[in-house]
């Protein structure tokens, strides 16, 4: 049975959806069974694991993406003319890239209409996944950064949460947001386990060191202290090796002219990561 994890932060621009495409790569590696699931309308965690090229090719050949799971039908086509129910098979995307162990619910500009009518759709992703979920070892579901049904869907599909954070100025302002909406979310989901599996520090641009860094760092801790979340001792520095891999569509380990440091780095924190939600190397 898969474990399910949201990468979520209520602030944009922490590097969440380059962290999401890089552990999903991660995972096929350590011969995971992996699904990646990109649950943002912008679709940037699609783009990424396939190209922005494919991802195109895949909305012009009119291939289901997870608004069918939200509409939970399949519309009119050429070939079929009549709406058909969904089937979660057909949403998938089977191995979009090298790796014969990673799939990909893609996403689409069109989900934000979900945003529209939202009534009873909370569950329906966590619905779908279930049929699924024992042919996978981890889901990785790639979050929108603001608080709406998506993110309700998110908590239902979801053991945990893992949290980027960019240490910089502001950098606690989506922390007090996302404890209230997780308390929430608990309180009227008695039944359901969702822990934050650790808030990890996402350099996401050269900007993140220095004095500046260094205060924001404090800033975060102090935050995560104060509501029990752990913090990941490694951090995911800054390189432009990482959107170098985003462009090639390959591991940061794989990726051309990669440092050996930043491979080294990102490793370390994958290997936190997998004992922070349970995969020993057993498991692995």
């Amino acid at each position: 049975m898969a474990i399910s994890i949201s990468l979520i932060n209520m602030k944009g621009g922490v590097g969440k959806t380059t962290l999401a495409a890089q552990l999903a790569h991660a995972a096929a590696r350590r011969d995971l069974r992996t699904l990646a699931v990109d649950l943002d309308p912008q679709a940037n965690l699609s783009q990424a694991l396939l190209s922005p090229e494919t991802y195109v090719k895949h909305l012009r050949d009119k291939r289901p993406t997870i608004v069918q799971i939200f509409e939970q039908y399949f519309p009119p086509t050429e070939g079929s003319s009549s709406p058909q129910p969904l089937d979660i098979g057909q949403v998938i995307l089977k191995k979009p890239t090298y790796s014969s162990k990673l799939d990909l619910i893609v996403s689409r500009l069109e989900l934000s209409h979900t945003l529209k009518n939202p009534t009873g759709k909370e569950r329906r992703l966590a619905k779908a996944l279930s049929r699924v979920a024992d042919e996978y070892d981890l889901i990785l579901i790639d979050c929108a950064p603001t608080e709406s049904i998506l993110t309700e869907a998110a908590y239902h599909a979801s053991r945990y949460a893992l949290v980027p954070v960019k240490p910089e100025f502001l950098a606690t302002i989506g922390l007090p947001l996302l404890a209230r909406s997780i308390r929430e979310f608990k309180y009227e989901n008695g039944d359901h386990a969702l822990d934050i599996c650790g808030i990890v520090f996402n350099h996401s641009s050269s900007y993140s060191d220095g004095p500046e860094g260094s205060t924001s760092i404090k800033e975060v801790q102090a935050e995560a202290k104060k509501n029990g979340w752990p913090v990941f001792e490694t951090h995911v520095r800054y390189s432009r090796s990482y959107a170098k891999a985003a462009r090639e569509g390959t591991p940061i380990g794989s990726t051309s002219h990669v440092r050996w440091h930043v491979s080294g780095e990102f490793s370390r924190f994958v290997d936190e990561f997998f004992q922070a939600i349970g995969f020993t190397q057993e498991k692995q």
